[in-house]
């Protein structure tokens, strides 16, 4: 078992706190290829996905780049960069730390390329273009560990397949690149840990524990739900009671456009003046950094919001998340609900709020499951070869590439393993016919390699597997 430098038990030691078993695990495997962290919201898995990083960069000198934190939100990794830095601030250790999403200004993304901090926090599409820069193999030299959070919010969409490929771009550059995934939520804990690994590398899954189950009920309203109508505006009285029952109360909404209106009829009814603010993607940068900053401070008694905070965001002493209408996903709804009590072993509180009377039937089912700790989710398929697509130009935007590393580098890939492709791709393809340099594009150097017949080989493939 790996011992914690004095510096990181003192911290601890100070804080009151223990090392959970699965941080102390985490630590233990820190040269694993892969491993995928499932632990309870509140659990420590950000701390747990970093400790092994912190270690090292405090015992160790590391110029550049060390670890890359990938993010589904924006603002998730501008919560985990200020949490963060309060051990590394503590601790007083020499580590440097900075985001960069589309928020951040190209005054900083310009200091990002040309000194990278110790570690960066960022998302699928922030990498997708750092990989596309001529420099990218200068700024990611001595990578050594990719930190994947809430990976099961990735897996299930194109933007995953988009991290898979741009993380085997990085594993070419970097061949012992080790990474990590943490999430809550996990239908099939094997399936992710296949989907995240470089292929053949294992990936083990480390459990933590579950934790207390929620305290989540459907709230009870004076008038009954309306027919038809998503607005739960019957329930703005029965809302605001809660609001003033509690410290902090996060309010989703399934859309942007029924937050809105929500967020107009509650400040209209809210006689007593509450602080309430609202938060979703569509909002000025100013405004929503404005509204996490006085979340931050405690200042606001309830936030009305979407997905912008559905996702490991720790913000203020939120004791209480009610969800407005059928959240349609049990995944979705255990996040959110994890939004209250976020602490180690403490039952979120959460209430259900049916927008209409057909919704009431989905929102008990939806309790029914969490309660009894099943979670939904489609079984992946391919890949998708229109995000491969878009990879194979990425690459080419940084530079000329050979058609059979490039090939062997995709299929290293979660969403494209090897038997998938060769099961999908003509023999003439699986194994790349001799390549011969392809003429400039655009009268600079070879983008890519051809094909005896003048195809651009890497391509054809694509073309071929769709």
């Amino acid at each position: 078992m790996q011992v914690l430098p004095p510096k990181f038990t003192e911290w601890f030691a100070t804080k009151g706190w223990d090392i959970h078993p699965h941080q102390q695990d985490m630590l233990d495997r820190a040269d694993a290829p892969a491993l995928l962290l499932i632990a309870p919201t509140g659990g420590g898995k950000t701390l747990a996905g970093f400790l092994p990083t912190l270690v090292d960069l405090a015992e160790n000198d590391h110029k550049g780049l060390h670890t890359l934190y990938i993010s589904p939100l924006k603002a998730l990794a501008a919560d985990i960069k200020r949490n963060l830095t309060t051990p590394v601030t503590e601790m007083d250790l020499l580590i440097r730390i900075d985001d960069r999403t589309g928020d951040t200004s190209q005054t900083r993304k310009r200091r990002q390329r040309a000194d990278p901090p110790h570690i960066l926090l960022t998302t699928p599409e922030s990498l997708a273009l750092l990989t596309s820069y001529e420099d990218a193999p200068r700024m990611f030299q001595g990578l050594k560990r990719v930190v994947i959070d809430e990976i099961h919010a990735l897996a299930d969409s194109k933007r995953g397949d988009q991290l898979m490929l741009a993380l085997a771009r990085l594993q070419s550059l970097c061949p012992d690149l080790k990474r990590v995934g943490l999430s809550a939520t996990v239908e099939d804990p094997a399936a992710i840990a296949h989907f995240m690994a470089r292929h053949p590398d294992p990936c083990p899954i480390l459990l933590a524990d579950p934790g207390p189950p929620p305290d989540i009920q459907i709230l009870h309203t004076t008038e009954a739900p309306p027919w038809a109508g998503a607005g739960a505006g019957h329930a703005i009285p029965a809302v605001l009671e809660q609001i003033r029952q509690h410290n902090t109360t996060l309010i989703f909404h399934n859309t942007r456009a029924q937050a809105e209106i929500f967020f107009h009829k509650l400040w209209l009814a809210n006689e007593d003046s509450l602080p309430i603010g609202i938060h979703h993607g569509s909002l000025d940068r100013t405004q929503r950094e404005r509204v996490e900053a006085a979340m931050v401070r405690g200042d606001l008694r309830a936030i009305v919001c979407t997905g912008s905070l559905d996702l490991g965001i720790d913000w203020g002493d939120v004791d209480l998340v009610i969800q407005i209408g059928a959240p349609k996903n049990v995944k979705r709804l255990v996040q959110r609900i994890g939004r209250a009590n976020h602490r180690y072993n403490a039952p979120s509180t959460a209430l259900l709020v049916p927008a209409n009377r057909f919704e009431v039937v989905e929102c008990v089912a939806a309790l029914e499951a969490v309660l009894a700790g099943e979670l939904d989710g489609d079984p992946r398929g391919p890949g998708p070869r229109d995000v491969l697509c878009q990879h194979i130009l990425i690459t080419a935007c940084a530079g000329p590439f050979e058609a059979d590393a490039l090939y062997g580098e995709i299929t290293s890939a979660g969403p494209t393993p090897p038997s998938a492709a060769q099961r999908s791709t003509p023999a003439s393809i699986s194994a790349p016919q001799a390549a011969t340099p392809c003429a400039p594009m655009t009268g600079g150097s070879g983008c890519c390699s051809r094909t005896a017949n003048g195809t651009c080989a890497t391509l054809a493939a694509a073309s071929a597997s769709g």
